[in-house]
């Protein structure tokens, strides 16, 4: 019998993270180039107004992560991943309501 294996994988991020450029770019496995061309898209906002004085807070950590994948095993352009993670976050905003309707009215299919 085979037996299947997943590996997952995961940073636990702090609410109150603040990492520069630098640090941003090491734990995204991205070049300083690929994430200034980020901000310029509109995919990451930072804080500060140089690159030297950035700052990303966790969110913009998972972000570019995804970003980063999504170039890499889709080959989309920075105009694609763009639209790409507006989708997928939509999509997760869309599912959290969902669940919290469900949870409101009951599970669908249960009688009320």
């Amino acid at each position: 019998m085979q037996q299947l294996e997943r590996i997952f994988e995961g940073i636990v991020l702090d609410e109150g993270l603040s990492l520069s450029l630098v640090e941003l770019c090491v734990l995204c496995d991205a070049e300083h180039h690929l994430v200034e061309c980020m901000v310029a898209e509109g995919l990451l906002n930072p804080c500060g107004s140089l690159p030297a004085e950035w700052r990303f807070d966790g969110i913009a950590v998972r972000r570019a992560r995804r970003a980063v994948r999504l170039r890499h095993d889709l080959d989309l352009n920075l105009a694609g991943t763009a639209l790409a993670l507006d989708l997928l976050e939509e999509n997760e905003r869309l599912r959290e309501r969902l669940q919290v309707l469900e949870q409101h009215l009951g599970a669908p299919g249960t009688p009320r």
